[in-house]
């Protein structure tokens, strides 16, 4: 049989459980999703892995949701340094500063209402589309935001995993 060089995947199947809890961890802040994530290795294919991540996110309870949402950064403010919440949010770039200060007041109007960071995939939207979603979804009731935002989260994650996957072994 030829040589097949290692793939990201390899990397991941045969990491050491703490270094594997690392880089999970850079994907998804919850220690219980990076956990259930890593309890499914070795995965086969890509697609393994993002199912395994779409199930661990729909098992959170409530205290592991609200850990994966605080390693995120709020919309409309990306973090200094932080080159992943740069890169998700580019959208808001060049974003007028009045675009800026609706994301701010509907961002707190968002967490007094729901008592968390309004989550959303960000990747390729612009700061517009995302304060209309932040309005939009102030009017859902506390259960429909909740599953909402484990969607969001979940395709935040497929995309980290994705990129995690391409970077070079």
């Amino acid at each position: 049989m030829p040589y097949r060089p290692p793939t990201a995947l390899d990397r991941l199947n045969s990491a050491p459980a703490a270094e594997l809890d690392a880089l999970l961890r850079e994907v998804c802040a919850s220690g219980g999703w990076a956990s259930a994530v890593a309890a499914t290795r070795p995965w086969p294919d890509a697609a393994a892995l993002l199912a395994a991540a779409d199930a661990a996110v729909a098992r959170l309870d409530e205290a592991g949701l609200r850990e994966a949402l605080a390693g995120h950064a709020r919309i409309g403010t990306p973090r200094e340094g932080d080159a992943v919440s740069q890169r998700e949010q580019s959208g808001v770039r060049g974003a007028g500063a009045e675009v800026l200060d609706q994301l701010r007041e509907a961002n707190a109007a968002y967490e007094a209402r729901f008592g968390h960071l309004f989550l959303i995939c960000a990747t390729g939207r612009t700061a517009e589309s995302m304060l209309a979603a932040l309005h939009e979804r102030c009017g859902h009731d506390p259960a429909a935001e909740r599953e909402t935002v484990r969607g969001e989260l979940a395709k935040i994650n497929a995309i980290r995993l994705r990129r995690l996957l391409e970077e070079a072994p």
